[in-house]
């Protein structure tokens, strides 16, 4: 069974921080490449962030600076770290787990995220 459980969502003030966890369980977490999308209502879900095994980083431009992603092996866990947030922050998060050599991805629920003017 595998299981990636999101938490840290909320409500917060435009400039203000939040820290998302994934806490994934079932996979063999350290050979999988994590990451974080986003989708706001109306809109495609977008790569946030992702970190491979190999602890290479991706960001997306809007978020680039911001934005940090991290991962801890040991504790099956990926977080990200959201600095001097803006509404246009504001979405459902997601957590992906993404093994090269597999067809599917794998999914968490959604943690939402809103900022406040």
């Amino acid at each position: 069974q595998v299981s990636l459980v999101e938490s840290g969502g909320g409500l917060v003030q435009s400039g203000g921080s939040l820290r998302l966890s994934c806490a994934a369980s079932g996979i063999t977490f350290s050979i999988y490449t994590m990451g974080w999308y986003r989708q706001a209502p109306g809109k495609q879900r977008d790569l946030v962030a992702s970190i491979t095994s190999g602890e290479t980083t991706t960001y997306a431009s809007s978020v680039k600076g911001r934005f940090t992603i991290a991962r801890d092996n040991a504790k099956s866990t990926v977080y990200l770290q959201m600095n001097s947030l803006e509404p246009e922050d504001t979405a459902v998060y997601y957590c992906n787990a993404k093994y090269t050599w597999q067809y599917w991805d794998y999914w968490g629920q959604g943690t939402q995220v809103t900022v406040s003017p």
